[in-house]
């Protein structure tokens, strides 16, 4: 475990690093600012954990600061996931902005009632450091539900979106819905087990690397040039780029569309020129 806790520091300042080096952080704010906790706080975590080890850290509660950091830092983590998914959805839907921003207000409603079910599902008769953990782990608990339903929804409508697998919003959801499954079995299986050397543990930090690794990965990989989306007038996905902005969620930007043959504002033309022609045709037979 020790040696997987040292790779894991080691992995997040390499990845904050690269990421800042290639410049995501301008798209990814929120992004950059989770890597830059997650690294500064391996590092200062690792510190006291080996502190504590030492025949003085026992004595200056080093074992006790350790655990409300880490907790502290598990719930900023949770707090900053909200704005990492937005970013992703906003990433994705960009040549749909009316979408997107439609989206976001779907997410936000659907973040409130993730939580009110992770919460709901807590259990309150404890109090202490056990109402932390609860605490701690149903909010992380609703952030996972939600990284898992948006890795899923890109995974799902990567084609229509006209998405690269090889983009990084790809790659950001991709390691985060990895890390959510170690999340899931750090959540069901903490009751069961209290120490930092259960096995479960070792699960939990395999799939943590294992999600380093994807991000290191995206990081390291060239990005796809970003290229205008091209889409037929009567694509189902543009009209509901144009319904959107009609409900009031309009974007600053509209997908480039090909020609096409029925084309809304044509097809009004035809219908008006055989209404036309019709009403010719019966006043001629009239006369």
């Amino acid at each position: 475990m020790s040696v997987l806790v040292v790779a894991e520091t080691l992995l997040w300042a390499a990845l904050a690093f690269l990421f800042w080096r290639r410049g995501f952080q301008r798209r990814f704010r929120a992004t950059g600012a989770y890597l830059f906790l997650r690294a500064a706080a391996g590092a200062f975590l690792l510190l006291l954990l080996e502190l504590e080890s030492t025949p003085w850290g026992p004595a200056h509660r080093l074992g006790t600061v350790y655990f409300y950091s880490y907790f502290a830092m598990y719930v900023a983590s949770a707090v900053l996931l909200y704005s990492i998914c937005i970013e992703v959805f906003r990433a994705a839907l960009s040549p749909f902005p009316s979408i997107a921003n439609l989206t976001v207000v779907v997410f936000r409603w659907a973040v409130v009632a993730s939580a009110i079910l992770g919460f709901a599902s807590m259990s309150y008769g404890k109090g202490g450091i056990a109402a932390i953990f609860g605490i701690s782990y149903g909010l992380m608990r609703s952030m996972s539900i939600l990284e898992i339903c948006l890795l899923a929804f890109l995974c799902l409508t990567m084609n229509a979106l006209r998405m690269s697998p090889r983009d990084m919003a790809f790659g950001i959801a991709l390691g985060f819905g990895v890390m959510s499954a170690g999340d899931f079995v750090l959540a069901a299986w903490v009751n069961f087990y209290g120490t930092v050397n259960d096995p479960v543990q070792f699960v939990a930090e395999s799939l943590i690397l294992a999600a380093l690794g994807v991000w290191v990965t995206y990081c390291l990989l060239p990005e796809p040039a970003p290229r205008p989306v091209l889409l037929p007038a009567n694509s189902t996905i543009y009209r509901w780029n144009e319904i959107a902005s009609a409900l009031g969620h309009p974007g600053t930007k509209v997908a480039i569309q090909q020609p096409a043959n029925s084309f809304f504002l044509s097809d009004v033309e035809r219908v008006v020129e055989k209404v036309l022609a019709r009403n010719m045709n019966g006043r001629g037979s009239e006369t």
